[in-house]
């Protein structure tokens, strides 16, 4: 199929694909005419990356994991590369929760001293 189908079919954009390409994630023939030629096997692998793209994975992520399976199977388990990529992705979300935490009670605490301070300038004006 040529790159417009596989991303009708994926819904990535042809920009992302010839992305995805270029870092080696996926792979295409080329026809006479120059034209990348994808096999029905490149819908799965672009559903597979978008999958850990939605994790928060980066591309070199992603192509150390992409031949894992994305999701636990009966015959084939998740490998541990895929296991312990996700428990470092898991803490570093869970440090930036954190983080943004802190940000928004101090922020409130901000809020609130202002509201404080502007109903007792009202209140003595």
């Amino acid at each position: 199929m040529l790159i417009k189908e596989l991303s009708e079919k994926t819904g990535a954009s042809i920009r992302s694909i010839r992305y995805y390409e270029e870092q080696q994630l996926i792979q295409a023939s080329r026809l006479p005419n120059g034209y990348r030629w994808y096999d029905d096997s490149a819908i799965e692998r672009v559903k597979t990356i978008q999958l850990y793209l939605s994790l928060g994975l980066n591309s070199e992520d992603i192509a150390a994991v992409i031949e894992c399976p994305a999701v636990v199977q009966t015959n084939r388990p998740l490998c541990k590369a895929a296991y312990d990529l996700y428990r470092t992705k898991l803490l570093a979300v869970n440090k930036q929760i954190e983080l943004l935490d802190n940000v928004r009670k101090r922020l409130e605490g901000k809020i609130e001293e202002f509201e404080v301070q502007s109903k007792n300038t009202e209140e003595s004006g």
